[in-house]
């Protein structure tokens, strides 16, 4: 097993650039050291957080008081099945890289989801997706340490407990992913199917409509690049952790509710954003409840915003805490429930410190 750093500085290590220290850190590069590491922090009773690309944490000031293990596992093969490519990939690996590998190769089902920062073990937790596909789409089976007794197993997709933005991995300790197994349409011209009517506008195209299968990738960038979305040194709008908060889903009750809600706020003639989902509730757009209570790209508070480029975006204008970022999202929170009686729930997973928005 490697050596452990003490004290490391944890917010070099994130996307946002905030968070105090490591107790310890630890850098694994394959199974074996990760299984040796998780099952030895936990016989110890060290707490334990499992780091990957640091896109989707909010780690607080404090800081983490245990053991960090940093995944630097790598591996990609590929097989046959039919016509389709069943692509095990290592949890270590970076997921745009992968995207835009598999781009290259005609293999189509990811391609809307390039440009997502991270590695590919986070994609299964947090059910990655973007402009109109999610991972549980292709997902066939994610690869896991069981810390319960040390096991490692396969679990097939249906096992994963997949919803909107979550699974049964997110919040529980149980599992560590060590890999994920994609099932992606081989030899293929064309995406599948564009679900998003943004991405078909830009493509010039209707939804459901197929396009090239690069450009596809290629707007999809482009969009992600104009909300400050695709990780940029130059750009200071991307020192962030993506989407704060997710879309909220409503029952039939609930949105009936906030419609009335913003009729009442905006005028008679004003409407919510509607995206039936399949249950029979329906998806609305948390970064159109955020600006309609008042908080427009750009609004600051102290050294953290908005990013100006997109509402559900929170950044570290260089100096900030973690403190004032999520001060800020309780803000935006309280805000858009007093103004349309609606909850949102954060996106980012919180070390150390807890949401109570």
């Amino acid at each position: 097993m490697p050596a452990a750093a003490l004290d490391v500085p944890l917010a070099p290590l994130t996307t946002l650039g905030l968070g105090g220290p490591a107790r310890r850190l630890l850098e694994v590069s394959d199974d074996a050291e990760l299984r040796e590491a998780v099952l030895a922090a936990d016989a110890a009773g060290e707490p334990v957080l499992i780091l990957g690309g640091g896109s989707n944490v909010v780690i607080a000031d404090a800081g983490f008081a245990g053991t960090v293990i940093r995944i630097a596992t790598r591996g990609v093969t590929r097989r046959r099945d039919g016509d389709h490519v069943l692509v095990d990939v290592a949890a270590g690996e970076p997921w745009d890289a992968l995207v835009a590998a598999c781009v290259a190769d005609r293999l189509a089902g990811i391609e809307c989801l390039a440009g997502i920062p991270g590695l590919t073990g986070a994609t299964p937790i947090q059910n990655v997706g973007a402009y109109g596909q999610d991972v549980a789409e292709t997902i066939t089976a994610v690869r896991v340490l069981d810390r319960e007794d040390g096991a490692v197993r396969e679990l097939p997709a249906a096992d994963c407990g997949f919803r909107y933005r979550s699974s049964a991995f997110k919040g529980s300790p149980r599992h560590v992913v060590l890999g994920v197994t994609y099932r992606l349409r081989a030899d293929a011209a064309e995406s599948q199917p564009i679900a998003y009517a943004e991405l078909a506008r830009t493509l010039g195209a209707e939804p459901g409509d197929r396009a090239p299968l690069a450009a596809a990738r290629e707007a999809v960038l482009a969009l992600r690049r104009g909300k400050g979305m695709v990780l940029d040194p130059d750009d200071p709008d991307t020192r962030s952790a993506g989407s704060f908060f997710t879309n909220p889903i409503l029952d039939a009750d609930a949105f009936a509710a906030l419609t009335a809600r913003v009729a009442e706020r905006l005028g008679p003639d004003a409407r919510p954003p509607a995206f039936p989902e399949p249950d029979g509730r329906t998806k609305t757009s948390a970064a159109w409840l955020i600006d309609r209570a008042g908080f427009g790209p750009g609004t600051r508070r102290g050294n953290v915003a908005q990013s100006g480029k997109h509402a559900l975006a929170l950044v570290n204008l260089g100096d900030g805490t973690t403190t004032e970022l999520v001060a800020l999202a309780r803000e935006i929170a309280a805000g858009v429930q007093a103004a349309f009686g609606v909850a949102l729930v954060p996106e980012p997973v919180f070390v150390g410190h807890r949401w109570d928005g």
